[in-house]
């Protein structure tokens, strides 16, 4: 630079003689860059992260890679800037489920319906009559806000809700046989999401597990044999997570009820999956609902609020009066207990049950359960050529025809018709897992990520769940795939 001209305003003075060094931070913060950052987030943090920033600059790695670093203030702004942005990024985020399980458990299961959504923040934003009894002016009990409407939709006696369904089962069991036993057939004893058994749960109730019949086959003699003077009460688990099939044999449930009955002992069925009505109605595999349980005869039953219900997480226990009576004593309930939210979004949810008519138009879970693949294949057709314009010739995109599951908790043999985009890479060279591994990498980058599966060398993205199809092609743009060698694309 000749002498008689001075550095640029955003270079810091020792760039004029030998390497460039990086400004101070009291320099940085003085900056009018800095200062936006400072308005937006706050002194602390801006002098945290501009600290982490510089430290990387003058670290080794920095310095074994040679590469010229620009320290202007408004350039190191940016990557401020741009690591702050990332720290205010919430870690619960939305993303685009196409995966093709609709009760996907890992991304949310159910989907709430706009009823709950209003219902929460109402209760968020306002005092509630959460445990008070408006009649009365005193206090009163969470359970009885939803107790009525269960009870008018299901028909059982009495109600009560805890934070999901293993809660449910848990305090059931601590309730009814602490120390005591509970007969269960051993093709019923499943392990749901997270390693969680249970014979695991049973055990943590302090329930002594009195396992009869084989893995495939359970007689009713198996029962009648295994009661004895310490048993509290046959547990029947439907197995909504996993099917055995070939020479099996179970004991539906009036029968059990009624060997249950004959010795004095109640039944308890886990149903699960929370189906409260006939799902064949909108052309979907039959699932037991509480109703039939009831009817049956089963006297206490157990079901999840979030899967085939439709709303938020939850544990519903249904049944007789004098054994619900028995449980809302329970100390433990206390720990168990939903909040107001929870209360607020489930009762909304409960209320559309009344209009079974509008049913699938108003739940999102029946909703997206019950949609008609013609229909999944338009706007498969629609996306498929804004898809293959964004990932040029590399990969090739095709509408094709897919099952989807209704949920890996709930009912997940059973495969629904579908469409979806099957994204495979151009040509049979090398390295065709690598790139659909990082194309599957670069969709879960994308403003709102999205999460498909990658089965028989093909990224599949089912549509059966994809409902705003304008954000999702409007990101598209955003999408930067690498190339087969894991390098970024081009601009």
């Amino acid at each position: 630079m000749p002498p008689n001209k001075t550095a640029a305003p955003d270079a810091p003075p020792s760039a004029r003689d030998g390497p460039p060094r990086p400004p101070s931070v009291d320099r940085l913060l003085s900056h009018e860059a800095l200062q936006a950052l400072v308005d937006a987030h706050g002194r602390t943090r801006v002098l945290e992260t501009t600290r982490a920033v510089l430290a990387e600059l003058r670290g080794p790695r920095a310095r074994a890679s040679g590469a010229p670093v620009d320290y202007a203030p408004g350039a190191l702004a940016g990557e401020i800037g741009a690591r702050l942005a990332r720290g205010d990024r919430p870690a619960l985020r939305r993303v685009f489920n196409l995966t093709g399980t609709v009760l996907h458990t890992n991304l949310g299961r159910a989907p709430l319906p706009e009823q709950a959504i209003a219902a929460l923040e109402l209760a968020a934003r306002h005092p509630t009559n959460l445990e008070y009894d408006l009649a009365q002016g005193s206090r009163g009990e969470r359970d009885d806000l939803l107790a009525g409407l269960l009870c008018e939709i299901t028909g059982a006696e009495a109600a009560a809700c805890v934070n999901n369904n293993a809660a449910a089962v848990l305090l059931a069991l601590n309730t009814l046989a602490l120390h005591k036993e509970a007969i269960v057939s051993r093709g019923e004893l499943v392990e749901i999401g997270g390693s969680f058994r249970i014979p695991d749960v049973m055990a943590r109730a302090g329930t002594k597990l009195r396992e009869v019949g084989t893995t495939n086959r359970t007689h009713l003699g198996d029962y009648a044999e295994a009661i004895g003077p310490r048993t509290r009460l046959l547990l029947k688990v439907h197995a909504s997570n996993y099917e055995v099939r070939g020479f099996t044999a179970s004991v539906d449930q009036r029968a059990l009820a009624g060997l249950a009955h004959e010795h004095g002992l109640p039944l308890m069925v886990d149903l699960g999956s929370g189906a409260l009505t006939a799902l064949e109605r909108w052309g979907l595999p039959h699932e037991p609902t509480v109703q039939e349980a009831l009817q049956d005869g089963a006297d206490l039953v157990t079901v999840s609020g979030d899967k085939l219900l439709g709303g938020p997480q939850a544990g519903i226990i249904l049944g007789r009066s004098s054994l619900i009576a028995k449980i809302r004593r329970n100390p433990l309930r206390r720990a168990l207990r939903i909040d107001k939210l929870t209360l607020a979004a489930l009762e909304a949810v409960l209320r559309l049950y009344r209009d079974p008519d509008r049913l699938a138009e108003r739940l999102p879970a029946l909703r997206l359960l019950a949609r008609r693949p013609e229909d999944i294949e338009t706007v498969a057709a629609r996306i498929a050529p804004v898809l293959q314009a964004r990932l040029r010739e590399r990969f090739q995109v095709a509408v094709e025809r897919c099952e989807s599951q209704v949920g890996s908790g709930a009912r997940p043999a059973d495969r629904l018709p579908s469409v979806g985009l099957a994204i495979r890479p151009a040509g049979r060279g090398r390295g065709g897992g690598r790139a659909l591994e990082a194309l599957a990498t670069a969709l879960r980058e994308l403003p709102v990520p999205v999460i498909g599966r990658v089965t028989e060398g093909a990224l599949v993205l089912d549509l059966r769940c994809l409902e705003d199809e304008q954000e999702f092609v409007g990101q598209l743009d955003s999408l930067q795939p690498g190339h087969r060698s894991g390098e970024a694309e081009p601009p």
